[in-house]
């Protein structure tokens, strides 16, 4: 597939719909969630965010200071009575439920924490939802990983089986099929006039971005093999993965979620935001660039395959239908995508504001024109 030229005004986030609406974000002191609630804020939008402690330290949400801009509370997605008392006090407009366990490796010796929080969390945000009559759109973060993972060298679609070999990848599978029931149940087509509730599940990839401290995941080991001069130790570098910086799904997330608001149902679906095929690279080959990107020798050796349980080697996302019914398309090479994070790296090096260098990036993004 050739790469879209085109502007901005082609594909885009539009700029007035968010101003003054009254946005809640669960899991807004993750990494994701940091970065989407500093891009709502510069938009206009009353932000609130539902989530426990930042799961790091550092953490994007606090080196940025995310918290001076919206309203900040502290809860577990676990504790339905605390989510609805939210819910009603707020009366949101749009829902963003970002808050999840996310690292596979840690699903292993936590399984029972992943599903509650990943099943169960994203349960009792559903009737958080029913609890008001204030939303009018729902945007309900799974994984590319939600898939029946067959290893094979096509694209998924979004038709496709869910499942998942892993408790993470299985919860989140177990998530869609829940998200799926509701939507059936309680936010269906033939009700829209009672209910007016429109809600998406969406399925980003491997998303990476300046700011992420997280254990086990593969540019935060970089950056701390870079810092502290030490070897890296791989343990499937040639695994393939849909690489994509995090404002690319963020984008896709807020069209959606005005097509939403705006159109309903017609938009209430799962839908895949990933990046374009020459994208998907190895493991080794972004350790590789990552490091020449840096200016950087570090090196790295493979772990003992028998310490480590299973992963997925093969994963890529079919986006045909984000491309064609929301005109989105990714903006970021990964090329790109790999300066950008030495960039906002560089500037936390310098002490410079974490804030102002996540918004510049923000604006450089949103103003860019698409190669």
């Amino acid at each position: 597939m050739e790469r879209w030229q085109g502007t901005v005004e082609n594909m885009a986030v539009n700029l007035e719909f968010w101003k003054n609406k009254t946005i809640l974000i669960t899991g807004h002191t993750g990494f994701k969630g940091a970065w989407l609630s500093l891009w709502l804020q510069s938009l206009g939008a009353n932000v609130i965010g539902y989530a426990l402690q930042p799961p790091t330290t550092p953490s994007l949400y606090e080196k940025a200071d995310v918290a001076s801009g919206m309203v900040p509370i502290s809860g577990d997605i676990r504790d339905l009575q605390h989510l609805k008392t939210v819910f009603n006090e707020h009366q949101p407009d749009i829902v963003f439920h970002l808050a999840a366990q996310s690292l596979v490796r840690y699903s292993y010796q936590n399984p029972i924490e992943t599903y509650e929080t990943n099943v169960m969390g994203t349960l009792n945000v559903l009737e958080a939802i029913r609890s008001v009559n204030s939303v009018r759109a729902v945007i309900l973060v799974t994984t590319d990983k939600c898939y029946e993972n067959k290893e094979w060298v096509w694209a998924y679609r979004e038709n496709e089986a869910m499942g998942g070999h892993d408790p993470y990848s299985s919860s989140k599978g177990c998530a869609e099929l829940l998200i799926a029931s509701y939507r059936h149940s309680f936010f269906s087509e033939d009700k829209f006039d009672e209910h007016k509730t429109a809600i998406a599940s969406v399925r980003a990839g491997n998303v990476i971005g300046g700011g992420d401290w997280a254990e086990d995941r593969l540019v935060p080991d970089i950056i701390r093999a870079i810092q502290s001069k030490e070897i890296m130790t791989l343990r499937s570098p040639n695994a393939l993965r849909p690489w994509q910086h995090v404002l690319e799904p963020l984008c896709g997330y807020m069209m959606l979620a005005e097509k939403l608001y705006n159109k309903g149902v017609e938009y209430a679906q799962g839908w895949n935001f990933g990046p374009l095929e020459a994208d998907v690279k190895p493991v080794k080959w972004i350790v590789k660039s990552l490091i020449e990107a840096w200016g950087d020798t570090t090196d790295w050796t493979l772990s003992d395959n028998r310490e480590n349980p299973h992963e997925a080697n093969v994963l890529k996302l079919d986006c045909a239908k984000a491309h064609q019914m929301l005109s989105w398309w990714p903006r970021w090479d990964l090329n790109t995508t790999l300066v950008k994070i030495v960039d906002w790296h560089k500037a936390e090096q310098t002490k410079l504001s974490l804030k102002a260098a996540c918004l510049k990036q923000i604006s450089e993004y949103t103003h860019e024109t698409i190669r």
